[in-house]
């Protein structure tokens, strides 16, 4: 009877958070307007191509280093590929990789922070796990893992999501540890509440806020650094589209087509701009002290 009473008291201030959290959401201009951008950069960079049937990979000598123009707004590569093409193919492989590897990494990494939390001696041998990881530079890890397994976007999304498993698993771990001091978890302790129910229904219910902005973050990290692996050759092969390797590709032809950087360099800064936006703003809906 004491436990049906305690969740009957808690379920208003549960849904009064929640409508508390919405209506800061709305009112959020980092939020709206980085979800908003974030969301036309994708189905750009997805319908776009699809519905235009656009190909970039096909070479064309007589079209190369083309400047901007009506037919191609954004000119034309060394190899005569059209630019604007090639930005928005690279775009969805960014995403792609950002989102897939934060994906995987915020699952992963959720998982790992909780019990690690809760459980102090499973905690101690998980954390030094991620110390070990941690020692690594992301570019140094990932470049090792693609010479053992091979070039493509699959390897560079797990080499990616296991790099950023420790910073993902390092924020769950330290909300769940300030959680753990809350009166609710000493009375479903006393009630008799298994650990299961304890850690995902209701600290991780608590914890999940601080976990959304970290995989934010983590998802722009993962565009740049798959940028720079592709760079310098160790990210999306050739002639697959990626910004980083545009951006390479350019590097030879910076005054006499200057679109070639231009063009990608904006549209990686840009789209790590929105997302970081969104960070930003979903901080301050999840933790009120932020808030301006």
């Amino acid at each position: 009877m004491a436990e049906v009473n305690v969740v009957a008291n808690a379920t208003p201030s549960k849904f009064s958070k929640l409508s508390s959290k919405w209506s800061v959401l709305r009112t959020s201009p980092s939020t709206l307007i980085g979800g908003v951008l974030l969301l036309v950069i994708a189905l750009a960079c997805i319908l776009i191509p699809w519905l235009g049937h656009m190909d970039g990979t096909t070479t064309n000598t007589a079209n190369m280093l083309l400047a901007p123009s009506a037919r191609h707004p954004m000119g034309t590569d060394n190899v005569g590929r059209d630019t604007f093409t090639r930005v928005l193919l690279g775009g969805k492989a960014s995403l792609t990789v950002g989102i897939s590897a934060a994906a995987i990494a915020g699952i992963i990494g959720f998982i790992v922070g909780l019990y690690s939390a809760y459980y102090s001696k499973l905690g101690y041998l998980l954390m030094r796990v991620c110390d070990g990881l941690m020692a690594f530079p992301a570019i140094l890890f990932a470049i090792v893992f693609i010479g053992a397994f091979g070039q493509s976007m699959r390897s560079v999304i797990l080499s990616l999501s296991i790099v950023f498993i420790p910073m993902v698993a390092r924020i769950v771990r330290s909300a769940t540890l300030s959680n753990m001091n809350e009166n609710y978890v000493q009375v479903l302790t006393n009630l008799g509440a298994g650990s299961f129910r304890i850690l995902w229904r209701n600290i991780a219910l608590n914890v999940i806020g601080a976990w959304i902005v970290e995989v934010t973050f983590v998802c722009a990290d993962a565009i740049l650094v798959e940028a720079a692996m592709s760079f310098i050759g160790a990210g999306i092969p050739q002639p697959q589209a990626s910004w980083g390797n545009m951006l390479y590709d350019s590097r030879t032809y910076i005054y006499s087509a200057w679109w070639m950087t231009v063009f990608p360099g904006l549209a990686l800064a840009f789209t790590v701009f929105v997302i970081n936006m969104l960070g930003d703003g979903l901080r301050e809906v999840f933790d009120p002290k932020s808030r301006r």
